[in-house]
């Protein structure tokens, strides 16, 4: 039944959608919304299992050049368990100390760990992009993101 790796990643997929869309339903409904904040993320569970159905009937033969390219070196999987490291300690600190000083460290540190040498630059994008989309949010959006320990 499971022939291809596109049939075994779109039986993944379906289950993620579908539990996925699970705690979409769960979401509270408003009564006076003409649009509400379920709506998305239920088009996006949709979405997902469709094409999910699309991939699992995909005709594609894989050949040995494509099989070669699925593997993935020693070197980068430590990349990868290190990037993901890198988004958990945002996620754990982003209430704490706040989305500019803690998107600004991700930044800086990620950029760093991946190998980007220039510090200068590196250090004015990991401060400028932050506090530029912190007040992006915050005065035109009026949107209230997780000041922290900054006093702003």
């Amino acid at each position: 039944m499971l022939k291809t790796v596109n049939q075994r990643v779109s039986l993944v997929l379906l289950l993620i959608a579908i539990f996925y869309l699970i705690f979409a339903y769960k979401m509270p409904s408003f009564p006076y919304v003409i649009v509400d904040a379920d709506l998305i993320p239920k088009v996006l569970g949709y979405l997902l299992i469709f094409l999910a159905v699309l991939l699992f009937f995909t005709k594609n033969d894989e050949t040995d050049e494509q099989k070669a390219k699925r593997n993935i070196p020693k070197k980068e999987i430590g990349m990868l368990f290190g990037v993901g490291g890198f988004i958990l300690l945002y996620i754990m600190f982003l209430e704490i100390l706040g989305f500019v000083l803690v998107t600004a460290l991700f930044i800086y540190f990620c950029s760093w760990f991946l190998g980007y040498k220039n510090h200068i630059a590196n250090a004015l994008v990991s401060i400028l992009l932050p506090v530029s989309l912190y007040l992006m949010f915050t005065e035109l959006l009026k949107m209230n993101l997780p000041s922290g320990i900054l006093p702003f």
